[in-house]
């Protein structure tokens, strides 16, 4: 039904047998996707949780680091990392270039934890101290990381984010970047992270994140995830405005259901772990431009995963998903 519904067929993409099971869904028939939705992600963070070097290097084996910037984001974003991924930067010789990189990226968001999310009037001294220091270890240890491995592009995404938090300035940021999308172009998290420095708060004016955006994605192939970086510059327009249905035109409306049509809903769109993000991207912005027309194809698909981003921009994100998926 739901097939001729939307003019296509009902047939799902082939199972994925590295997918983990869909846990017991809430009432609303939502579920919060964990590890990425793969079962290789989940056996690394339980590596890493146990905090033995031997078996996350054995489990990153399917996974190219320098490249995969959700897979090192899982790792990033777990807390404990930081008490043990130092031995193996200093006594794993021959795998130093990979524990800098987790370790970097561990710290930057070891450093935000500190600075936390609330606005930098209200962040105390040692916050901010805790925070530059943090940062000031990632800094050296990504640098290092990326001269071992000069082909990574991980290094310099994430040296963006350290970058912009420290205030560094454009002529070393765009520097990073351009750093990036050298060995990628097409890259949707330099991307991204830039739509994000080109924000009023950070260090831009209004309408340049969108301008770059929409640059980037004319040059995405058919069924390249690129295509989310409009939706994501559409958010973050939707966070600065003190309009809070600013996205609602029909204008948004329709490039939003292009974007969408030739990345995450294009046959050619290739599914991996952490796919659910990309889409939820996608249900967040067209939520907020009530662009209905292709909403319900991406809800779903989604059947009921939630990914925290982009919806933590909002107050209560998982409430905020359910209804958007409610009235999709």
């Amino acid at each position: 039904m739901l097939g001729k519904l939307f003019g296509r067929s009902a047939e799902r993409p082939a199972a994925d047998p590295h997918a983990l099971p869909v846990p017991r869904r809430q009432k609303n028939g939502m579920y919060t996707l964990r590890a990425l939705g793969d079962t290789r992600v989940l056996a690394l963070i339980e590596a890493a949780d146990s905090g033995e070097w031997e078996a996350v290097k054995a489990a990153l084996g399917p996974f190219d680091l320098g490249r995969d910037h959700q897979v090192l984001g899982q790792l990033a974003d777990l807390d404990g990392v930081q008490d043990w991924i130092g031995r193996a930067v200093e006594e794993d010789k021959e795998h130093r270039a990979t524990a800098l990189l987790i370790s970097g990226a561990r710290h930057i968001s070891w450093g935000w934890e500190a600075r936390t999310a609330d606005r930098a009037v209200n962040v105390t001294q040692e916050q901010w101290r805790i925070f530059h220091q943090r940062l000031h270890i990632a800094e050296e240890q990504l640098l290092e990381a990326a001269e071992l491995r000069p082909k990574w592009i991980t290094p310099w995404r994430r040296l963006l984010t350290s970058g912009r938090g420290m205030s560094l300035g454009p002529a070393v940021n765009e520097t990073r970047r351009d750093a990036a999308l050298r060995r990628d172009p097409l890259d949707l998290e330099t991307r991204i992270e830039w739509v994000s420095y080109l924000q009023p708060r950070w260090s831009g004016e209004p309408g340049q994140a969108l301008a770059f955006a929409r640059e980037a994605f004319a040059g995405a192939p058919e069924g390249h995830r690129l295509g989310c970086v409009i939706a994501m510059a559409h958010i973050e327009n939707w966070v600065e405005s003190d309009n809070k249905n600013c996205l609602e035109t029909p204008e948004i409306q329709d490039e939003l259901l292009e974007a969408a049509e030739h990345s995450i809903l294009h046959p050619a769109y290739e599914r991996f772990p952490g796919w659910q993000e990309d889409f939820n991207t996608f249900a967040m912005a067209m939520s907020l431009a009530s662009s209905h027309s292709a909403l319900p194809r991406v809800f779903e698909q989604l059947q009921g995963a939630f990914t925290p981003w982009p919806w933590k921009y909002m107050a209560q994100p998982e409430k905020m998903y359910a209804r958007a998926r409610r009235n999709a």
